[in-house]
């Protein structure tokens, strides 16, 4: 996706904000997102065939599921995103009781926190609510990778703290990040 090579429309908030509506409508968890030149790959386990009679049954069957969303994709998910939002419905991704699910809200702080790191190509993987993020950097001096990690608590503190910070501007409290 390249979103900081020529593309002045998308950040990384809306556009992972966009991704994580669309996995909560799956039901996905234990994701893995990397970007590609064309979009982003993700992975992450679903559960089908749940329901019916039996015990095991209910319980359905976990699989990985691998997703491709090309740039087209990302741009009619952000649309349709800036559309719900606008006209005040919630979306199918939204959870119960009218707020974004988890993986909209989680990814949208990671977004941000990227954002304010210009990456030249993003990985991340979470598990059980942490995350940890390893971003492509370039500056004057080369490219290098950096590695930051949030845990559960780091996430929910990010969210919670979502309102003040669109007003200020910076995702304050972010993890610091570890060159490698």
């Amino acid at each position: 996706m390249r979103i900081y090579e020529g593309s002045p429309r998308q950040d990384f908030e809306e556009v992972l904000r966009s991704i994580g509506a669309f996995l909560d409508q799956r039901a996905m968890r234990d994701v893995l997102l990397t970007e590609a030149p064309d979009g982003f790959v993700v992975q992450g386990l679903v559960t089908s065939g749940a329901g019916g009679g039996g015990w095991s049954d209910t319980m359905g069957t976990v699989g990985k599921e691998t997703l491709t969303f090309l740039d087209e994709d990302i741009a009619r998910f952000m649309d349709e995103a800036v559309a719900r939002r606008g006209r005040g419905e919630p979306g199918q991704a939204v959870a119960a009781g009218g707020e974004p699910g988890y993986y909209e809200s989680a990814l949208r702080v990671l977004g941000r926190y990227m954002d304010e790191q210009r990456p030249r190509d993003v990985f991340f993987f979470e598990q059980e609510g942490a995350f940890v993020v390893r971003l492509l950097l370039g500056g004057q001096t080369g490219s290098r990778h950096i590695l930051a990690e949030f845990t559960r608590e780091d996430i929910e503190r990010l969210i919670a703290d979502g309102p003040t910070l669109r007003h200020h501007g910076t995702a304050s409290g972010a993890p610091a990040a570890a060159g490698t």
